[in-house]
């Protein structure tokens, strides 16, 4: 359903796995953005989390589980999760907010690097002989 919705608004490289470790194989490729269920088979989301940002900080982990799940959401965050669905309470428009959220993130690191890109220029024309 999420992978439908996904590329029903637009997105083209959407990668569907069963477990947190076929994920992880799967890290270099360079997703942008996970979607990480905390009750897979194997090994809980949590320690999945852990090792995608232990691997890669920048990339935006979502966690999506049930409602009665308030400690997941809470170790997910800590352990950096970008966001936290709720499974059932209209989680299709969930989704797509925090793709608006992550988008507009973008943007704003976008413009960011951009204006220091201008301001390392100027120091080192100044440097210039």
């Amino acid at each position: 359903m999420y992978q439908q919705h996904l590329g029903s608004l637009g997105y083209q490289h959407v990668f569907l796995f069963e477990d947190g470790y076929t994920c992880l194989n799967h890290m270099h490729e360079q997703p942008d953005v996970i979607f990480l269920d905390e009750h897979m088979r194997i090994q809980q989301g949590v320690e999945i989390l852990k090792k995608i940002k232990a691997f890669n900080p920048d990339i935006y982990v979502v966690f999506i589980s049930g409602a009665d799940e308030i400690q997941s959401a809470v170790a997910s965050l800590k352990f950096g999760a970008f966001d936290f669905i709720v499974k059932g309470t209209d989680d299709l428009n969930s989704l797509s907010l925090v793709l608006s959220k992550i988008s507009e993130l973008w943007k704003l690191l976008l413009n960011k690097r951009k204006q220091m890109t201008k301001i390392i220029n100027r120091s080192c024309g100044a440097l210039s002989y």
